[in-house]
């Protein structure tokens, strides 16, 4: 069970999408996990076969525990015993039947090659079975893709269905999110990042003439959709910054600062209905603008479903948090515990400003830092944030 963050101690598996003895490699998507903030995706790290299953479906457990075990070349295989085909929770069977709402209404029987357990039940996964709830989807209408046939989450969530969801009212849930526990594991996480971390706040102004000039510049002719947004330029401002001010790209545990190897920026998501996450745009200081703008599209809208991969949450060295589109000109974050920074973006505002001994109106916006007192000052603080202004003073070499 991995850890997503300080917000996250257990979790609940969901959903095996890999079976004992399928082939396995890096990069693969094994099993679905629920937490606070969602679906996640779990992914292998080593090339070889799954061997056991080592958790049952239903099981919330704590972070770091074995889900199963991966047997790769001249290893040993597993017992017999503990490569059982799916394990199933006493209480809450991993194939469970759709019961319908009321009793007095007909059953729809699964049409012909629907995956159906021996019993004769259709086969679909907890996760699946909620979602198909309260999207209103019939399952009986869907093709499922996981072990043995079953119908799981990612099934549902391509669906398209005819059947009108329910009201938003009656929905537990928002975009596959259980807001009340997301709030609780926010609220948890920020407090004790504020208990734990020694915060300082810095702020500077930077002209976004140029950058916005070239955004226009770059877009003009282009459909929407491979259009990028000042936002792409920030992120790279910041990933450029970072090469030279390292100690606020990393992770502070054991009493002990671990610069990053790569910058792996956290983008904060707001999520419709309330809460926030902050995946990861990885290795950001190797991506060209356009890259950036299409790796942000893919988080935003994935997070929206409510859908994305373990490591998306647990990789970010550094978060950039931004509410101009909200009209915030400043905001000042608290920093997501291991991180050591948070660089929070404003809302463009045009103000006067002196070009060549002249005032001039001009695009700006508002840099805001929060840092750890533990890993850098307030000097170095200000030398970063003069550092990402000076990239943005230079878009073309983004």
């Amino acid at each position: 069970m991995p850890s997503l963050g300080a917000d996250m101690e257990a979790g609940t598996l969901v959903e095996w999408l890999k079976k004992p003895g399928d082939a396995v490699k890096r990069g693969d998507i094994i099993a679905v996990v629920e937490t606070q903030k969602g679906a996640i995706e779990i992914e292998v790290f080593e090339d070889g076969v799954l061997d056991a299953y080592l958790v049952e479906l239903g099981a919330k457990v704590p972070v770091g525990t074995a889900l199963a075990v991966i047997r790769g070349d001249g290893d040993v295989p597993a017992a017999p015993k503990a490569a059982t085909p799916e394990p199933v929770a006493p209480a809450k069977p991993d194939v469970e039947t759709v019961v319908p709402e009321a009793a007095s209404a007909p059953v729809t029987l699964p049409p012909v090659g629907a995956p159906v357990a021996p019993s004769g039940r259709l086969r679909i996964t907890p996760a699946a079975r909620r979602l198909v709830a309260e999207k209103g989807i019939d399952p009986a209408t869907l093709t499922g893709t996981g072990p043995d046939g079953a119908i799981c989450l990612a099934d549902v969530e391509g669906a398209k269905s005819g059947v009108p969801a329910k009201p938003a009212s009656e929905q537990p849930r928002t975009g596959g999110f259980d807001m009340g526990a997301m709030r609780d594991a926010i609220a948890a996480a920020m407090a004790r990042s504020k208990r734990e971390i020694p915060h300082y706040y810095l702020s500077h102004r930077s002209d976004l003439t140029a950058a916005e000039a070239f955004v226009a510049g770059r877009n003009a002719g282009k459909p929407p959709e491979d259009r990028i947004l000042i936002a792409a330029l920030f992120v790279k401002a910041v990933a450029k910054a970072l090469k030279k001010y390292k100690e606020f790209n990393g992770h502070y545990e054991n009493g002990a600062f671990r610069p990053g190897e790569s910058v792996h920026i956290g983008m904060a998501i707001n999520i419709r209905g309330g809460g926030l996450v902050a995946p990861a745009i990885h290795d950001a200081q190797d991506l060209d603008l356009d890259t950036v703008m299409d790796k942000t599209r893919d988080l935003v809208a994935r997070v929206r479903a409510g859908r994305f991969r373990a490591k998306e949450l647990s990789d970010p060295t550094i978060t950039v948090s931004s509410l101009g589109e909200r009209g915030v000109e400043a905001l000042f974050g608290v920093i997501y515990p291991p991180q050591v920074a948070i660089v929070g973006i404003g809302a463009p505002v045009v103000r006067p400003w002196v070009v060549e001994g002249q005032v001039v109106p001009r695009s700006t916006v508002t840099l805001t830092l929060a840092a750890d007192h533990r890993v850098s000052d307030g000097h170095r603080g200000g030398l970063f944030l003069s550092s990402i202004d000076k990239h943005l003073q230079e878009p073309e070499k983004l």
